[in-house]
């Protein structure tokens, strides 16, 4: 069953790429008392995910801020090291958004945003989403009904609904 307004998330180990290396991230500690929009996509450096969502949050984050959130994460089930190569070619990282791994899809299916596309080569991957969660609890959830698609899961309709 997949996640929902009104929900808490669970806790979920993540990896994220910092100037020491790889870096485990309790999600839960990560959210504690804060407020943080989360997007999630189904792979680096694939198409709509390059090209759409990710300059989306590109272009809304200093919004973001603006309307009192404290981090916006970029989460994908890809390793560290890719993300963090990714966060840099797409300026993701220079604009402050969190580049967190789910490599082995464990929060992703936890919360029931996986699926998996063989003839594309996406196993065990997420769904396109974005949430604004409060102290681990979401409070406005938007995924798309298609993968490939970035309408209600960008930036901007993010930014519009909180």
């Amino acid at each position: 069953m997949a996640i929902s307004k009104g929900d808490t998330l669970p806790d979920a180990t993540l990896v994220e790429f910092t100037a020491e290396g790889p870096k485990e991230v309790s999600l839960s500690e990560r959210l504690a008392g804060r407020n943080v929009v989360i997007f999630a996509l189904p792979g680096a450096y694939t198409g709509t995910c390059t090209t759409a969502h990710v300059p989306s949050f590109i272009r809304t984050v200093d919004q973001f801020r603006d309307k009192g959130v404290d981090e916006v994460i970029c989460l994908s089930v890809n390793d560290p090291f890719v993300m963090a190569a990714w966060g840099k070619d797409t300026g993701a990282a220079d604009a402050g958004i969190a580049m967190l791994g789910d490599p082995r899809a464990e929060f992703t299916k936890a919360v029931g945003m996986d699926f998996t596309a063989p003839p594309v080569g996406l196993i065990d991957r997420s769904k396109r989403y974005a949430m604004y969660v409060k102290d681990g609890v979401v409070t406005v959830l938007h995924a798309e009904e298609n993968p490939g698609q970035c309408d209600v899961s960008g930036g901007e309709s993010m930014l519009e609904a909180i």
